[in-house]
């Protein structure tokens, strides 16, 4: 059996989640994972590919999904059972920011003597106060970690010690990895400034092809699943960059937190053709639609032309996203090159004062002719996405957006086709973290109940998903942000159906899964006013199976985001044929004469 140089584990948002009583709500309703966030970064696939491109062999575990799939799955023993030269946690979003110590704490439990490093955005803003848990011994900063991961553990596997004494020559070894915090033998915390960061993506391949290769040498498909959901709906994700040149004001991957936390003073982007490349590479053994995360435009036009130019006759469905309105030039383009194409923007209001107080400027005339021109060039779907808790929004606001949504529907919902879909979901469950928001956030007129990782910890053990967000704004409390979310779920539910994007059936089981969780948040908030702790808890759990109920698609079924596939999910003769490959690129590594 293989035994790994880097387990990467992934944690479910809460640990363990499935004891809790917790109405998540619809935190979650808007992106493939469930509630338990079980979607793990796409930094773990970029690593291991780094990794195993040079000479070491890694594992990726997502211990949610697991858990998800087998009420039984003894998270302990499959630990227990574990035997890597290291452990690596992401804690990348704030979601995870209880489940992620957890698993942590039961690693080193189990297996003492073996190094935990954490990595993501959220652990490079809490680097500080992550690595003084006893079950963090290093914590890797920075946006694109695969250069500094790949020295740290060639450190690990020529026998470096993990805590060095002070002084020593390993603890100068340690201080060459750019981006590392780590703990020497007298508990001393050393931080390594974040001197990586690259200007480009050239050398990172988001490559699919060494997961399928892992399943086949460790025998484990269940760990290696992407989300719950993935192999009745197989979408993957294509990476263009790294950074931003928006700087929304929620958003924890804005240029601003990307500059202060990332040292990262411009978007680094992945080649062009390579971005092509990589697509037609996941499309030779999958049938699901590809995610291209940001928006091609962003480098320029130039950029976008080159990638259109490589991908030009690619049929699989291909997501793109758009920060900002883009000329008819740009979809005819698009449309000649990807024909299945669908297009994904987020408005966040349908109200330009709030939608610009947010970061985004651009006009809803300017949004609309966009969406005018992408349907005539044959974009095969539109979704626009709308959110709660915006700053200068009210819960009037909100109802104001599901009206425009209805005369966007009315607009554009013609000849039986229904190819625009507009949602609505909270800006959940936390403010991020070096958001603009979040550092100043008087200024923009939000209150925080929680700064500290160890606060936001506790925060995602409250019984209800409003007790679990870490604002509030003077324009709306925790409680109008729920009910205006909730209402305006159910509005919409029933526009769509009346316009036909959903059946009736659809929308009556949609309709009463809000109403449930309308009545259960009630009952928590009851609950919440006794005194009693023992006696909250115990009535707490009582609702426990009412809660599990109702925890999944609140606001709109999560299908309403999938588009159609034709054929079978994976093309299983092409995927054996990359797996065959990657294996003889073992091999040929392997041997004395290469």
């Amino acid at each position: 059996m293989f035994t790994p140089d880097l387990t990467f584990l992934h944690a479910p948002s809460v640990y363990d989640f499935r004891r809790e009583s917790i109405l998540y709500g619809p935190v979650s309703d808007m992106v493939p994972s469930t509630p338990v966030f079980e979607m793990y970064p796409i930094g773990f696939t970029t690593m291991a590919e780094y990794l195993e491109r040079h000479g070491l062999q890694t594992r990726i575990i997502n211990l949610a999904v697991r858990m998800l799939h087998d009420a039984k799955f003894d998270v302990e023993n499959a630990i227990r059972k574990m035997d890597s030269a290291a452990f690596g946690i992401d804690l990348h979003w704030m979601p995870h920011a209880h489940g992620s110590i957890e698993i942590a704490r039961i690693v080193k439990r189990l297996h003492p003597n073996k190094p935990v490093i954490f990595g993501g955005f959220s652990s490079t803003y809490y680097h500080k106060e992550l690595i003084l848990y006893p079950c963090v011994d290093f914590v890797m900063r920075g946006d694109s970690t695969e250069k500094p991961m790949l020295q740290w553990m060639r450190y690990l596997t020529t026998g470096g010690n993990p805590h060095p004494s002070p002084h020593s020559v390993e603890a100068l070894e340690l201080e060459k990895v750019p981006n590392l915090v780590w703990k020497d033998s007298d508990g001393g915390v050393h931080v390594n400034p974040i001197t990586y960061s690259p200007d480009n993506l050239d050398g990172i391949m988001l490559d699919y092809s060494g997961v399928l290769k892992s399943v086949v040498r460790y025998r484990d498909l269940a760990s290696t699943l992407p989300f719950k959901a993935w192999r009745r709906y197989p979408i993957t994700a294509a990476l263009t960059v790294r950074g931003c040149n928006y700087n929304c004001l929620t958003c924890g991957g804005g240029c601003g937190a990307f500059k202060k936390l990332h040292n990262r003073n411009a978007p680094a982007f992945r080649d062009p053709e390579d971005l092509a490349n990589d697509i037609r590479r996941i499309g030779s053994y999958s049938n699901g639609p590809i995610f291209i995360l940001g928006d091609i435009r962003q480098p320029g036009d130039e950029y976008a032309h080159r990638f259109l130019d490589a991908i030009s006759g690619y049929k699989k469905p291909l997501f793109i996203e758009l920060f900002d309105a883009a000329p008819r030039e740009f979809f005819q383009r698009v449309a000649k090159a990807i024909p299945n194409f669908v297009v994904e923007i987020s408005m966040e209001s349908h109200d330009e004062k709030v939608r610009r107080a947010f970061g985004r400027p651009y006009s809803n005339a300017a949004i609309e002719k966009s969406l005018d021109d992408a349907l005539d060039a044959g974009c095969q779907r539109l979704d626009l996405f709308f959110m709660t808790g915006l700053k200068e929004q009210t819960p009037e606001s909100v109802m104001e957006t599901v009206d425009y949504s209805r005369r966007m529907l009315e607009r554009y919902s013609k000849g039986g086709e229904n190819r625009v879909i507009p949602f609505i979901s909270p800006m959940a469950p936390f403010l991020d973290p070096g958001s603009r928001a979040f550092e100043e956030p008087e200024k923009h007129g939000y209150t925080l109940f929680a700064r500290t990782l160890e606060e936001h910890r506790q925060l995602l053990l409250q019984p209800s998903w409003k007790y679990v967000l870490n604002y509030e704004t003077k324009w709306m409390n925790r409680h109008q942000i729920a009910d205006a979310t909730y209402e305006a779920g159910r509005r919409l539910n029933q526009i769509k159906a009346e316009n036909g994007v959903i059946d009736q059936r659809t929308a009556q089981v949609t309709d009463a899964r809000i109403g449930r969780a309308v009545k259960l948040m009630k009952e928590i908030d009851r609950v919440m006013a006794i005194d009693d702790l023992a006696d909250r808890k115990r009535q707490l759990d009582e609702l426990k199976q009412q809660v599990d109920h109702s925890n999944e698609s609140t606001v709109a079924d999560k299908r309403e985001l999938e588009t159609s596939m034709r054929g079978p999910r994976l093309n299983l003769v092409n995927a054996a044929g990359v797996v065959i490959q990657e294996v003889w690129k073992d091999i040929t590594r392997s041997s004395p004469d290469k």
